[in-house]
């Protein structure tokens, strides 16, 4: 049976194992453990926390997506991206690795997969685009800058400096020259191990086979005596249900940081269950997914981890080692268990410098280079936009920096719409179809007609600005016939509908009349409707074509 073989709306759980092929999915478990070991290591030591937390993070993202969710292929579990806003927020209510700090991040896992939750249940996945594509880009390069003035220290050997990131990049500059050889060369020797293992094919576990390569190095060579930190000793304990013990202040103080997480979240999971769809001939169902990432989450907090996320690689490496379904993501799942279960002791003279460099790849990785440039040789404004989204994350504390990146994105959106502005119609000669005017193209007007029209969504942004544009053509063509070429306009707000009235109030007043052509959204049907603005335009005004209304109208 196909994993979209329920109807849209209802929910079953472990939908998403319905198309399991059972070699296909243990061999592509196998390859995202070995991918995930290291990183779920990493990751937990980038937000202070113990390496099993990232172990439990994996193991409850990868059994809640399954049991709620709908992509076959997604991975979720502890994410480099996310990280580093709630350590950030965490690290100001408490010191990252006390047990108020784990309490605290428990409690944002419940709080981030209730959102979640929420998010899927009403159908928000239209919250995934609160950010922007060029927002998004500059918010990755922000928060890869943190994870690398994060890490330098500990592939450098040197002390970890306190404060603001710009201060903690001046410190690392004036100590630099005190470098630890060895533990530098251990950084980025895993740095280039997963670096060219990326290169030849991403099904290579690069980030496994340089940690364990540097492990066995510290061993033989005795490296934890020359200054090379280790991870040291690695509980054996299995999760096991919690719940933080948190004063009713401290859940609301950890409001807005669990909201920038959720919305962050939910584009991450929007747009990798859109780049890796189950079925390519059917739209993602990003809200089915929301409840998975939301399920993981909660499961999270419960096995005493911190929020989880989608990862686009992880999802990637299932997708090519031919996974079909959850029961990959499970099935790394329960090797992680068995790790946590026996192999601790395996892990204790992993190398923090190993970790380090593991992180300094996922960091450089993300920088969307490609897409800074391409978006600076074809839209300057809103490159600067990405430059923005960046200094912000960088210079401020980073999640009041990813709050503000959204603000931005939603800036973005509000000023693209208020720029837009009235459109003249010409006719495309020996046709009967009005176009929009322009420079290079030659078009043809009739005596005593204008036709205009708004290639967006009118509302309380724009109409002040629509009416006035009206009015101008009215006093400058002093038209006889006024067509509003309305196919632009998908929705009309109560602010907008009042203005309409107005603008077609003075028309009848001044002899002009007005017609509507291309009335095509239903949503902006029903604003007329609604709004009773068919009580001053007649219906009889109303044409399905611009050259119809011409040619009935026109004296």
């Amino acid at each position: 049976m196909p994993n979209n073989a329920h109807a849209k709306g209802s929910w079953p759980l472990f939908n998403s194992l319905a198309s399991y092929s059972l070699p296909g999915d243990l061999m592509a478990g196998l390859t995202l453990a070995a991918i995930a070991i290291p990183e779920q290591m990493a990751t937990a030591r980038l937000g202070g926390f113990a390496p099993q937390i990232g172990f439990f993070a994996f193991m409850a993202g990868s059994l809640g997506f399954a049991l709620l969710g709908g992509n076959r292929f997604l991975s979720c579990g502890a994410d480099s991206t996310i990280t580093p806003i709630f350590a950030g927020g965490l690290a100001a209510l408490a010191t990252a690795g006390s047990p108020e700090y784990q309490g605290l991040a428990i409690a944002l896992a419940l709080m981030v997969g209730a959102m979640m939750l929420a998010g899927g249940a009403f159908r928000l996945g239209g919250i995934a685009n609160l950010l922007s594509m060029p927002v998004m880009v500059g918010f990755l390069a922000g928060i890869s800058v943190h994870i690398i003035v994060s890490q330098l220290p500990g592939v450098l050997g040197l002390e970890s400096p306190g404060g603001p990131t710009l201060d903690r990049i001046g410190v690392l500059a004036t100590e630099i020259g005190r470098t630890n050889p060895i533990t530098f060369c251990i950084g980025f020797g895993v740095l280039a191990v997963v670096f060219i293992s990326e290169k030849i094919s991403a099904k290579i576990p690069g980030a496994l086979i340089g940690l364990v390569g540097a492990t066995l190095a510290t061993i033989a060579l005795g490296l934890e005596s020359r200054g090379v930190n280790v991870v040291g000793t690695v509980p054996g304990t299995l999760p096991r249900p919690t719940f933080p013990d948190l004063a009713p202040e401290l859940w609301i103080r950890l409001v807005p940081l669990a909201f920038v997480v959720t919305v962050v979240v939910m584009v991450q999971t929007a747009a990798t269950t859109r780049s890796f769809p189950s079925d390519p001939d059917k739209p993602a169902d990003v809200d089915r997914d929301f409840l998975g990432a939301g399920a993981g989450s909660v499961l999270s907090g419960l096995f005493g981890a911190f929020p989880v996320n989608a990862s686009p690689p992880r999802t990637g490496i299932v997708a090519e080692t031919g996974g079909q379904s959850q029961l990959a993501g499970l099935a790394a799942a329960v090797i992680v268990l068995l790790l946590l279960a026996f192999g601790t002791g395996l892990l204790r003279h992993v190398p923090d410098a190993a970790l380090g460099g593991i992180l300094l790849f996922v960091a450089l990785r993300i920088i969307r280079i490609k897409q800074i440039v391409t978006i600076y040789r074809q839209s300057f404004s809103e490159f600067l936009l990405i430059v923005a989204t960046a200094a912000l994350i960088i210079v401020l504390p980073i999640q009041q920096g990813a709050f503000l990146g959204i603000v931005l994105s939603l800036l973005h959106g509000i000023w693209s719409t208020t720029r837009a502005r009235l459109v003249e119609f010409e006719r495309v000669p020996g046709t009967t179809i009005w176009w929009p005017a322009h420079p290079h193209l030659t078009g043809e007007r009739v005596n005593g007609v204008a036709v205009i029209g708004l290639q967006a969504p009118l509302s309380f942004l724009n109409a002040p600005g629509f009416r006035n544009d009206v009015s101008k053509v009215i006093t400058t063509d002093a038209p006889q016939l006024l067509v509003l070429e309305a196919s632009g306009m998908v929705e009309i707000d109560f602010t907008a509908a009042q203005i309409l009235l107005d603008v077609f109030k003075v028309c009848n007043a001044q002899g002009v009349t007005v017609a509507l052509a291309r009335l095509e959204s239903v949503r902006a049907q029903d604003a007329f409707e609604r709004f009773k603005l068919f009580d001053v335009l007649p219906k009889e005004h109303v044409f399905h074509s611009v050259d119809e209304a011409v040619h009935r109208l026109a004296k």
